[in-house]
């Protein structure tokens, strides 16, 4: 392994020197200073181009020589100059200029107008937060996730839910990062909403294919979230107001172009709203809001260096009170992240980065019975995982080659599931802490072999050491739960090393240059992931329980292979794709048969309760966009079949996944009528879920007992709606800009089945016979909203 990380490490230093010059430098917004991430820089008479990093900056090497530089964006003008390059090093600072109507926007500027038939990555996608803002919503909430579920390969778990399934991986298999920090749960009301407010976001990636290996701990996907430095020149001020939330965000110069601020806040006002009606019955208390809070600030420490902090806290609060029952009920969950970064640059060729981070989810649930003339009943449940995290990323930028390399280490604290109690005197705690240490050593290179071939290989080693202490309770084979089963228990000390595994992970992807207008890309993936997310839910819910690789659980581990042909039309105002994969899954995690989450707290390991097995997916993905012009939008459409096959559940066979999509249409079109008014439409169908049905019913000695089908060998109606919006912009105010958004959801009002249940139908032991009916229940009607937005 040490002479293949040799190798890839000194590869790139080892190319022939001739006479070249670098530019480098940063690309950032005219008005407010923000750095412009993915801002591409292009020299058309050599063809060759880079894109700025995630801190908008950006380094290229070429021959000496007098050449036309273009400089462009999404969004901006395309800025061009010509530079003779002769000197050594050349410094090249560029402030893009944004242009003057929407209509510009889409008409004379753009990234690198055909980047997607340029670059080496297959399966990677760049939101525009411009696009997500236009598009229809629920109850009037801007949703990054409910954006992504639209592009192809992306599934929705169910009605309105935010969480996201990627070529048939289940939601923890997603690495969702917000300044470089992960994001455990990333959704409010139980999936309905995500937690990332679009007012506080710069740039969003996406990539499910054939992920560099920069990137690690997770097999299927990630999304990559930066948010914005904040305004160096002035200090302003943008929100909106909703039917269920209201948010704001406020930036500026905390010293002019030198640092700046960012601050973002957003609320529910559910409790505020029904509190009138509630607080006439008997569950006067009760009620249920979210909120979230998104800072950053950074500071230019000099030419070479500058300092970044930024922060997440967000939480959703359900109560429910029951004077009748003498019985509340408080349950707190959320999300907290902070990250401190340092940037420095050594030279025009080498830049590095390290983060320091930290990330925690909690989940509680409180209980208090209140006993007439008896004290108070205490109860608490909760669990969690905390992160500590440490990172550097080293990017050297040889001629022909992008190499990135680095470190990364994390401490994790689980808390799969932990209570305690108090009645008068008496008191009980169980806590139910687990520890681990995670560690990545990579390195990754883009390498221009040819004019028609673009190389990006990488390799990644990764490992992964559960630590005392720790009690691992041996079970016996009486079929029963916790210290019941017990047989011995084995104790680990304080750090004490529980088990440790690792492993390779090769990354490549390759690009081949049909014409100007089209190419061929390969891709291969090889990943480990030691965490794993348990659930009987077909969708990510707060009570859902993380837990570590042990002596039990082995990594998950998958391997992806994907192709993609790429194809503009008519000067890159079409774009199309098409791609195929094939990926399988190990060491895959689910619940025993007929396991009851919580059943046993604290007695015993949740992981003596799974089962493990392993899992497929392969499909067809095709993509046709058009980004410039009035009308604009795209499609998408998943073919796709995902498996799984576990030796405990539906007796060895495999069966479809939960995640299972056979087809998945997006249709998304935005029409700009005029400078104030846009239009918008999205229309979606889908498979239906599958799921278990009973196959049969009897009576024994009184009992319905219920035979159960084939594991998820039914499916669902098919998923379809229609939504629409209209945005209607006021005319410009000296002061400040605001808009109208009107939005209707599921316009044709569209019963989807969110869920069916079973339920016998006649008497036992009586005449008739006794019938189980299947009862659908959907969620979302036809669903009008209105909000205001403003800009100071």
């Amino acid at each position: 392994m040490k002479n293949i990380l040799f190798l890839l490490l000194t590869v790139p230093f080892l190319v022939s020197s001739q006479e070249t010059i670098t530019i480098s430098g940063d690309v950032k917004d005219f008005e407010t200073g923000e750095s412009l991430i993915g801002a591409t820089i292009f020299i058309p008479e050599l063809k060759l181009g880079t894109s700025t990093n995630t801190y908008g900056w950006f380094s290229i090497t070429i021959p000496k020589g007098e050449y036309n530089t273009e400089i462009s964006y999404i969004g901006y003008l395309t800025e061009q100059v010509f530079i003779k390059y002769d000197t050594e090093n050349n410094e090249l600072n560029i402030n893009l200029k944004k242009t003057s109507n929407s209509l510009d926007v889409v008409e004379v500027t753009d990234k690198r107008k055909d980047i997607n038939i340029q670059s080496a990555d297959i399966g990677k996608l760049e939101l525009e937060i411009k696009k997500i803002d236009q598009l229809p919503v629920l109850m009037g909430e801007k949703d990054i996730l409910k954006t992504i579920q639209l592009l192809p390969g992306i599934q929705s778990g169910g009605e309105g839910t935010a969480g996201f399934y990627v070529r048939g991986g289940g939601p923890d298999q997603n690495l969702i990062l917000l300044d470089e920090a992960v994001v455990y749960n990333a959704s409010h009301l139980f999936g309905f909403f995500s937690v990332f407010n679009s007012d506080a976001i710069n740039n969003i990636d996406l990539i499910k294919g054939s992920m560099p290996a920069n990137y690690g701990g997770r097999l299927s996907a990630v999304l990559d979230i930066n948010m914005k430095d904040g305004n160096n020149k002035k200090f302003g001020a943008e929100g909106g107001i909703g039917l269920i939330s209201s948010r704001i965000t406020i930036e500026g110069p905390i010293k002019k172009d030198t640092s700046s601020f960012i601050i973002s806040a957003r609320r529910t006002y559910f409790d505020v709203l029904t509190k009138p009606y509630v607080d006439t019955t008997s569950f006067s208390g009760s009620g249920y809001y979210f909120y979230d809070l998104t800072t950053k600030a950074n500071y230019r420490l000099s030419k070479k260096d500058r300092l970044f902090i930024s922060g997440y806290f967000g939480r959703d609060v359900f109560t429910f009170n029951s004077e009748d029952w003498g019985f509340n009920v408080n349950i707190p969950w959320g999300n907290a992240t902070a990250s401190l970064r340092w940037n420095h640059l050594f030279n025009s060729q080498l830049f590095m980065n390290t983060s320091l981070i930290f990330t925690d989810y909690e989940f509680e649930l409180n209980g208090t019975q209140k006993l007439e003339n008896l004290p108070d009943a205490k109860t608490k449940m909760f669990s969690g995982i905390r992160d500590w995290n440490i990172k550097t990323d080293i990017s050297y930028f040889p001629k022909n080659h992008k190499l990135k390399f680095g470190a990364n280490y994390v401490f994790h604290k689980f808390n799969p599931t932990s209570f305690s109690g108090s009645y008068d005197d008496l008191s009980l705690e169980e806590i139910n802490n687990q520890y681990a240490h995670e560690y990545a050593l990579y390195t990754n290179d883009e390498y221009i072999l040819s004019d028609r071939i673009l190389l990006n290989f990488g390799l990644r080693y990764s490992g992964f050491i559960q630590v005392g202490p720790f009690e691992r309770y041996m079970q016996d084979n009486s079929g029963q739960i916790g210290q019941i089963a017990t047989d011995t228990i084995i104790t680990y000390d304080n750090g004490e090393i529980v088990e440790h595994y690792g492993g390779l992970e090769p990354r490549f992807s390759m690009r081949y240059l049909l014409n100007s207008s089209s190419s061929l890309k390969l891709g291969f993936t090889q990943n480990y992931q030691y965490i794993h997310l348990t659930s009987l839910a077909s969708s990510s819910l707060p009570t859902d329980v993380w837990l570590p690789s042990s002596d039990i659980v082995k990594p998950q581990f998958g391997r992806q292979l994907s192709l993609g042909y790429y194809k503009n039309f008519n000067d890159n105002t079409y774009e199309t794709s098409t791609e195929i994969y094939y990926k399988t899954m190990e060491n895959l995690v689910e619940y025993e048969e007929n396991y009851i989450p919580g059943i046993a707290v604290g007695i015993g390991n949740i992981d003596n309760n799974l089962t493990f097995g392993d899992g497929q997916s392969y499909g067809l993905e095709l993509f046709f966009s058009k980004r410039r012009g009035a009308l604009n939008g795209w499609v998408g459409y998943t073919l796709s079949k995902t498996t799984r096959e576990f030796d405990e559940l539906n007796d060895g066979n495999w069966y479809y996944s939960k995640y299972d999509r056979t087809h998945d249409l997006s249709f998304v079109i935005n029409y700009e009528i005029s400078e104030r008014l846009n239009f918008s439409t999205v229309f979606i169908y889908a498979t239906g879920n599958s799921l278990t049905v009973p196959k049969s019913v009897y009576v024994i000695n009184g009992e319905l007992l219920t035979e159960w089908g084939d594991r998820n060998s039914y499916r669902m109606s098919p998923y379809h709606r229609m939504d629409m919006s209209i945005t209607l912009k006021n005319k410009p105010n000296k002061k400040y800009d605001s808009s109208w958004s009107l939005s209707i959801y599921n316009i044709y009002n569209r019963q989807n089945p969110y869920f069916i249940y079973f339920e016998p139908e006649g008497l036992l032991g009586g005449d008739e016979e006794v019938q189980i009916t299947a009862q659908q229940v959907s969620l979302f009607p036809i669903i009008p909203s209105i909000s205001w937005n403003f800009k100071f």
